[in-house]
């Protein structure tokens, strides 16, 4: 490695250092300035249990922080690096030498896509495990979480209702189930309700891997019999840590990849099934539309005058901004009904039809 690529490596690594701090520090300042009161209503635990709880829970929910923001990082590192070696004149320097200055890119390109590998570690290892915990109030005490639970989707199709679903105990208390199966018509799928169960209590069984429902009534479709005892209901692969995460509109944002495929896989049980094949789709474009976004800004960032730096930089975010703004309209058109037919895979996949051409023009246009 020469040292202009150590040189270039270290600036654009203290500028990551410093864009990190800055953009998450202000995200989380800015959560917690308006969700303040919601952390001190639980102020009769102390003011210490109130500091390790707001502690706990911006330490965690930071991973979904870095993802949302991991695109931006780099790019305002790319601007902070390339700002200090503009102001310094080195670029002129480096190029009265016979350098190219598209040799300076070649490093920030290959950091970025590491820093990318970040990013989708994040993704796909770190936030799934997590989610249970990512979902949790402010204003819960950890341990002690409760949550409503209505028409949630177990592993047979079946929906689960209760008024409180305590985490610490994996309770559910008065809870109503409506057994259904799904029955063959000619162009889709139909649900067909076959029964209800209601208990007192259901409490999840870890070692039998069922609910445990405690004066458990089973009543079947069309039976003259009345209600049945029962004494379990097997959600299928439905657990306990899921129900958190399903009860929130967006929980498939914190699915894996793999978690994304199992239930496309169970397309027939799935009502919204645009949002698994939207969200497996930009699984794979936003790291890309996050190199993209580099790469539409770096060329304009190597400008040799100091007084054209801030009108440079102004582009680059613009320009930036403009492929951000973009990818955000396009996940929201992915799973609507645009001209008759909903294509999420046409949506995660047109920020970088727009704007990767956009980035090698202006590769080719770099003055060097």
């Amino acid at each position: 490695m020469k040292i202009l690529d150590k040189y270039v490596i270290k600036n654009f690594l203290i500028g990551y250092a410093i864009a990190f701090g800055v953009l998450m520090g202000l995200r989380v300042i800015i959560d917690l300035f308006v969700n303040l009161d919601e952390f001190t209503e639980k102020s009769d635990l102390g003011t210490l249990a109130v500091l390790k709880d707001m502690l706990v829970y911006y330490g965690l929910n930071s991973t979904l922080y870095f993802r949302d923001f991991a695109g931006m990082i780099t790019v305002v590192a790319a601007c902070f690096s390339f700002g200090r070696m503009v102001r310094s004149s080195e670029l002129v320097a480096i190029m009265a030498s016979g350098v190219s200055l598209k040799r300076l890119l070649g490093p920030i390109i290959v950091l970025a896509i590491l820093l990318t590998g970040l990013l989708v570690i994040d993704q796909e290892f770190v936030i799934p495990p997590l989610a249970p915990k990512l979902v949790r109030d402010r204003d819960a005490t950890r341990g002690q979480e409760s949550y409503d639970v209505w028409f949630i989707s177990d592993g047979h199709g079946s929906l689960i209702c209760s008024a409180q679903f305590e985490v610490g105990t994996s309770t559910l208390h008065s809870p109503t189930i409506i057994l259904r199966r799904t029955k063959p018509v000619p162009r889709d799928w139909e649900w067909e309700v076959t029964g209800l169960i209601r208990a007192k209590e259901a409490k999840y069984n870890y070692v039998t891997r069922v609910w445990d429902l405690e004066g458990g009534a089973l009543i079947r479709k069309n039976s003259t019999r009345g209600a049945e005892a029962i004494a379990s209901y097997d959600s299928g692969d439905l657990v306990p840590t899921d129900i958190p995460v399903r009860r929130q509109s967006e929980y498939k944002t914190m699915l894996s990849s793999k978690q994304l495929a199992a239930l496309a896989a169970q397309k027939s049980k799935i009502k919204d099934v645009a949002q698994l094949w939207s969200q497996k789709h930009f699984r794979i474009t936003d790291p890309l539309i996050n190199l993209v976004m580099l790469m539409i800004s770096l060329p304009i960032l190597v400008c040799r005058d100091p007084k054209a730096m801030k009108s440079a930089v102004a582009i680059s975010f613009a320009t930036t901004g403009a492929c951000f703004i973009t990818t955000f309209v396009c996940k929201i058109f992915a799973t609507e009904v645009v001209f008759d037919k909903v294509m999420p895979e046409l949506w995660a996949w047109l920020p970088i039809f727009i704007f990767l051409p956009i980035a090698f023009v202006e590769f080719d246009s770099m003055k060097t």
